[in-house]
């Protein structure tokens, strides 16, 4: 009963499940990201400047005679950059919310930190 007992402590712990909330929203938030530039935001950018090449798909960019897929490549660099960029401007919200939401106001002292304070000045004289 000790090892089971372990376990659920150790899995119970508030860490622990915080992690977890913390990796599923993660995964959700991750998708959602993805789904907007895969969805929304490549394609209008892309579809211009396919357009103009004569192509359909980004993946259609090989060098020929070769196996060499630098469209797929491309493509998932302009991915990783817009994700980075969407995380940035969440991440730079989120921030800006949370100061709003917690002023950093100086706090006058409390009546012991105040007497402490006249302590420390009369043993200085």
């Amino acid at each position: 009963m000790g090892f089971i007992s372990e376990f659920k402590q150790f899995a119970l712990r508030g860490n622990v499940v915080d992690l977890a909330v913390g990796v599923v929203m993660g995964a959700a938030f991750g998708n959602i990201i993805s789904s907007m530039v895969n969805d929304i935001i490549t394609p209008a950018i892309l579809t211009p400047v396919l357009h103009a090449a004569k192509l359909t798909d980004l993946h259609q960019l090989v060098i020929p005679g070769t196996a060499i897929k630098y469209g797929k490549f491309i493509s998932e660099v302009l991915s990783f950059s817009m994700i980075s960029f969407a995380l940035f401007l969440f991440i730079k919200a989120v921030n800006k919310t949370r100061k709003k939401e917690n002023p950093t106001e100086t706090q006058a002292p409390d009546k012991t930190e105040y007497l402490l304070t006249e302590i420390r000045d009369l043993l200085k004289k």
